[in-house]
């Protein structure tokens, strides 16, 4: 019985949400309903969608656009900003004490977020001028909008970007293009820099977590070997080695020194 009467509280909360996005809907068409006066028993009903100022674009549509962009919102995180590098890293620490869900995942996504917002804030500056605020003036379409603020975030990724990488990626486009050049970077398209950035950060991140993992592994190396000649061998070695990986770890101020060095690479 309790649960026939879920379901239909259920039934009814999508129902009541489904007509408060029609209701939504209907609004934002800003439609207006006209009496014809000529016609005593008809309605003449416009639905007029308006514009944003120079540019051409509904604004329904521009609501719709900007819908997506929130859906793709982490893709556009992880793919065109410093987050990857630094999630990549804090789990190798992670990975490296021995501490499986310490710090859990929402506290290292949460810090990963703040340190790419610390890292980025300077590109977003340039986008919120060049960008942004010229195009809330009316000054600007989407279109250059879009093209203005992709090029601080183009800046950024071609410092952080091996030659190589791209240049791989390059050549795969310059096949399927009919062997079109590639010569300067105003020339490579966001298809090639997106992926190739995205292998140079992956790259750099295994880099640091290999670094990492070093002396945690001296240590784990140094407890197993004094187990073994002390001939307790049925006793896990990471069960003795966690609390001095741990106290290692405090006594060299690792956050510092990780979270220090990891957002200097950056510069």
């Amino acid at each position: 019985m309790t649960r026939h009467i879920k379901k239909g509280i259920r039934i009814k909360i999508k129902t009541l949400a489904f007509i408060l996005v029609l209701v939504a809907i209907f609004i934002s068409l800003n439609s207006s309903i006209t009496y014809a006066k000529e016609n005593k028993d008809k309605y003449e009903i416009s639905l007029a969608v308006p514009s944003n100022g120079n540019d051409s674009t509904p604004s329904v549509v521009q609501m719709l656009l900007t819908l997506t962009v929130i859906t793709l919102a982490p893709s556009i995180l992880m793919m065109f900003t410093s987050f990857v590098r630094i999630i990549v890293v804090l789990h190798f620490t992670r990975s490296a004490i021995g501490t499986q869900t310490t710090p859990p995942n929402q506290v290292l996504i949460a810090l990963a977020l703040f340190l790419t917002y610390f890292i980025m804030s300077p590109v977003f500056m340039q986008i919120n001028e060049k960008a942004i605020k010229p195009y809330n003036e009316g000054k600007m379409n989407t279109e250059k909008a879009v093209e203005k603020a992709m090029d601080p975030l183009r800046e950024f990724m071609f410092k952080q970007t091996r030659s190589k990488d791209i240049k791989m990626f390059a050549d795969i486009v310059k096949v399927n293009a009919d062997d079109k050049a590639i010569e300067e970077k105003k020339d490579i398209p966001n298809t090639v820099l997106v992926p190739a950035y995205t292998i140079s950060e992956l790259r750099s991140a295994f880099i640091i977590g290999f670094l990492i993992y070093i002396p945690f592994i001296i240590v784990d190396m140094v407890v197993a070997s004094t187990l073994m000649s002390m001939g307790m061998m049925m006793l896990p070695p990471t069960v003795i080695s966690l609390p001095f990986k741990i106290l290692l770890f405090i006594l060299a101020d690792g956050w510092n020194l990780i979270i220090g060095n990891l957002v200097k690479t950056f510069y």
